[in-house]
């Protein structure tokens, strides 16, 4: 699954080799992972050293720091970075949140509703998808400093054909350049489950996965459930794999987003727990995304995107997969892709504050 390891780290090293710029909150936020995955002060003081602060550091900042755990030499590189950054502009400070009145959570009654009808949707949910072909685009980072300073790898394209209920893949191209190589040579971190298989799995009855109220929430403008759940390691069909060598079936916990007018999920994440010591991945977590999309004049819950990440010691991956162009299944129909196509917008993934008296738009579900 981490195949080409030595070439990554030989990348990623010419990569953070440049002189990076970042605010004062970025450095601090990488300072506090150094020292969180104890690295060696030397080291740390030597990317401070690469640094280029875009405003004024403080004193009291590196005081800070210093209290949390950072190392005496890195200490000493953020003193000579406060006299380097004297003349520029203090830190914009965020003005302080205020906090909106929550919504009262729904009768357990609701929820149990919601629970039951969300499950019948996402167990047919297959059944009901047409045939359509897409563009599946996933962009691979990695970082072997593990302070999530991530550098992308590839970014592969592929044509997926959604047809009588079984995923076909073509590669397309890879760093923008035209391939008919075969997909499952690539090598390095993937994933799987997208077109239902997750939400099929924590649904099904034989899971026995538990769930629990957690609060409201709101994605693209729809106002959701958010439900936590678990699923022990003994009933998880959750396969982890690490360089096609050692296998593991963790059990795992998340959450799930469900649509207030329509039961369907909308979002849904996952964390491995309990993983064994000795397995070389000690974290691996995932998060799905759907969204409706017209196909031949219809609306239907599709991927939008999904994100995984693992950890192995300090190794960092992490894949970023995005479904596009959808298109009804049919001789006549052509995928374009164009090799600048731009990540689909944050703010588009972002959670929304739920206000109080909120309504959602409601779409009708494809049966």
């Amino acid at each position: 699954m981490l195949r080409r390891l030595v070439a990554v780290l030989l990348f990623c090293a010419l990569a953070l080799s440049a002189q990076q710029k970042m605010s004062v909150a970025q450095l601090k936020s990488v300072l506090r992972s150094s020292i969180r995955l104890n690295h060696n002060d030397r080291q740390v003081a030597e990317y401070i050293r690469k640094i280029q602060l875009t405003e004024r550091l403080t004193h009291r900042d590196v005081e800070e720091m210093f209290q949390e755990g950072l190392g005496p030499r890195a200490a000493e590189e953020l003193r000579k970075l406060v006299a380097a950054t004297a003349s520029l502009p203090p830190p914009v400070r965020d003005p302080a949140p205020v906090k909106p009145v929550p919504l009262p959570p729904p009768p357990s009654t609701e929820q149990a509703r919601v629970i039951a009808e969300a499950r019948e949707m996402a167990l047919s949910y297959t059944k009901r998808l047409p045939d359509f072909i897409c563009l599946q685009v996933t962009r691979r980072y990695v970082d072997p400093s593990g302070l999530e300073m991530f550098q992308l790898m590839d970014t592969v394209a592929e044509r997926l054909s959604y047809f009588e209920q079984k995923e076909e893949y073509k590669l397309i191209s890879i760093n923008g350049k035209w391939t008919d190589a075969d997909r499952w040579k690539l090598g390095g971190a993937t994933s799987s489950g997208e077109f239902g298989t997750m939400l099929k799995e924590i649904f099904e009855p034989s899971t026995e996965a538990e769930f629990e109220w957690e609060r409201w929430g709101k994605l693209r403008g729809r106002v959701c459930h958010v439900y936590r759940f678990h699923v022990r390691q003994a009933k998880s069909r959750w396969h982890i794999t690490w360089q096609r060598q050692m296998q593991i079936v963790p059990g795992y916990r998340g959450l799930l987003y469900i649509d207030r007018d329509v039961p369907m999920v909308l979002r849904v994440t996952m964390e491995a727990v309990d993983i064994p010591p000795t397995f070389p991945i000690q974290e691996a977590r995932t998060m799905l995304d759907y969204d409706f999309v017209d196909i031949a004049g219809n609306e239907y819950l599709l991927p939008l995107r999904s994100e995984m990440r693992m950890r192995e010691s300090r190794l960092l991956v992490k894949n970023q997969v995005e479904f596009r162009s959808y298109r009804k299944f049919g001789a006549e129909a052509i995928i374009t892709f164009d090799p600048n196509l731009e990540p689909i917008p944050e703010e588009k993934l972002r959670e929304e504050k739920v206000e109080p008296g909120a309504t959602g738009s409601v779409k009708p579900p494809q049966r």
